[in-house]
């Protein structure tokens, strides 16, 4: 068990220092670093940059790997760097993998936020808005804080720390899992256990460790048609619309509430055992939680359980958008010569993605052959990643149990998720140690949302968690 005087020491100064961490993240936040967006990729260098800037203060050595260049948006560019920090290597005692991105979502205040996303204003009741405060530039920064609270308090740090920060997670994290691949016997060589701080609690009052996410299976639907855009006045209704196609396929992927309408798709699923129902039971979880991260009620089960299997252990389908159709303000009659739909199938364990793609395929090509259209369809499989499983029983998980009782008095909830971050199962295959998600925000954080959030007492005290939990693993007996 962790010594109660040095984390008392260590907890009074991250208390005392709350505004200077406050300020660590605002200048964080101003860096627009958009992954997706070629006109930002100087930027998501730049935070790149900054990063570097406080490895250095810190005496953090680190490698830039570079990983390559892709397309985006009909450029060449160069993958931002991953950065690869060190910070002690001392055999005697254990070393910690923690991983985190540097890159963010889009925003536009036009969107709907309150505030300029670029500057992190603090509300009244302490909510710190802004883009990536809590995805995940507060977690990652939280990690670098930890340390400099234990050098500025004259306290040991309780084992060595590798650091994995990317920035590309939020499109596709091109290059990472080549780079592990390749480092697993080198860099990433004598890791004991891997924590990633890129989720959320539950819900708004109670902290979690996650051991579970879904996977993502995402696809591009094109249907075209015509040479070129028409006017609906003088060719509606003597010719094969690609909209309209397009509609009529999307209509019949998923019922509005929730069923997946592909056959096959549930299949492999894994089978709900009696085990898994109780551990339902202790979970801390209200629909008016659900209700509130919504901000509406529109949930479709009025049962906890059936939510949480739901969101968790079943698969589900969404759609997400659609390219070349007319979305402006105002009138126009255009009839659009081609049209790109976008929608995702959420994974479970046991599903494998190439099965998926093959459903996915096969099912809308006969659904299109029906409609007896002259248009053309193409199916893109864009991204697929498989569910991840760890194990909540390992010391990694029993030392941040403890870490969590230490800062905020209570057991932590053992939850899934049903988000998607695959380096999970990369890592947890490629380095074959155990992987565990400790979460720093609140599940109403609005991560990918406008009014993005990180509530200043999750990061105050997610500083301290994460350096808690590096105190507990030092402690634990590791069998």
């Amino acid at each position: 068990m962790a010594n109660t005087e040095t984390l008392e020491r260590f907890f009074s100064y991250v208390d005392q220092n709350q505004d200077h961490y406050v300020t660590r993240l605002r200048e964080a936040v101003a860096i627009p670093s958009v992954s997706s967006d070629a006109d930002h990729r100087e930027d998501v260098y730049r935070m790149g940059d900054w990063l570097i800037g406080l490895f250095k203060q810190l005496n953090i050595s680190y490698e830039a790997a570079e990983p390559g260049t892709h397309v985006l948006d009909g450029k060449t560019l160069k993958l931002p760097p991953i950065l690869l920090g060190t910070y002690g290597n001392d055999p005697n005692k254990k070393t910690i993998l923690v991983y985190g991105h540097y890159d963010v979502q889009p925003a536009l205040i036009e969107d709907g936020w309150r505030s300029d996303p670029w500057k992190l204003t603090e509300d009244s009741t302490g909510r710190l808005v802004g883009r990536g405060s809590s995805d995940d530039k507060g977690p990652i920064i939280g990690w670098l804080n930890a340390i400099e609270a234990h050098q500025k308090a004259g306290i040991e740090f309780p084992v060595n720390l590798k650091i994995c920060f990317e920035g590309m997670e939020e499109n596709e994290s091109e290059g990472l899992d080549d780079l592990i691949l390749r480092e697993a016997n080198r860099y990433f060589k004598g890791v004991d256990a891997v924590c990633i701080s890129d989720n959320y609690w539950l819900g708004v009052t109670k902290p979690c460790l996650t051991y579970g996410l879904r996977g993502i299976s995402y696809f591009k639907v094109t249907v075209s048609g015509p040479g070129r855009d028409l006017h609906s006045g003088v060719f509606g209704g003597t010719v094969y619309e690609p909209m309209t196609d397009l509609i009529i396929l999307f209509s019949k992927l998923v019922t509005s509430d929730g069923k997946i309408l592909i056959p096959g798709i549930n299949d492999d699923v894994a089978e709900l055992t009696d085990e898994e129902k109780e551990t339902y039971k202790a979970i801390e979880f209200k629909i008016q939680d659900l209700q509130s991260a919504i901000e509406s009620q529109t949930n479709l089960f009025d049962n906890e359980t059936q939510t949480l299997q739901a969101r968790w252990r079943y698969p589900s389908l969404s759609i997400h958008g659609i390219e070349g159709a007319f979305s402006a303000p105002g009138v126009k009659t255009v009839l659009p010569c081609k049209v790109s739909g976008k929608f995702s199938i959420r994974s479970v364990p046991n599903m494998d993605p190439d099965k998926v793609t093959a459903c996915v395929e096969k099912y809308l090509k006969e659904e299109f052959a029906k409609l007896g259209s002259k248009n053309k369809l193409n199916i893109e499989s864009l991204h697929g990643a498989k569910a991840w499983v760890s194990s909540p029983n390992h010391w990694n998980f029993v030392a941040a149990a403890k870490a969590v009782e230490k800062v905020f008095k209570c057991k932590p909830d053992l939850t899934r998720e049903g988000g998607s971050i695959p380096v999970t199962l990369t890592f947890q295959d490629a380095l074959n140690k155990n992987v565990l998600l400790l979460p720093m925000g609140r599940g109403d954080d609005g991560a990918h949302s406008t009014n993005e959030k990180l509530d200043r007492s999750n990061y105050i005290q997610g500083i301290k968690l994460l350096g808690t939990y590096l105190h507990e693993v030092a402690a634990v007996k590791s069998t």
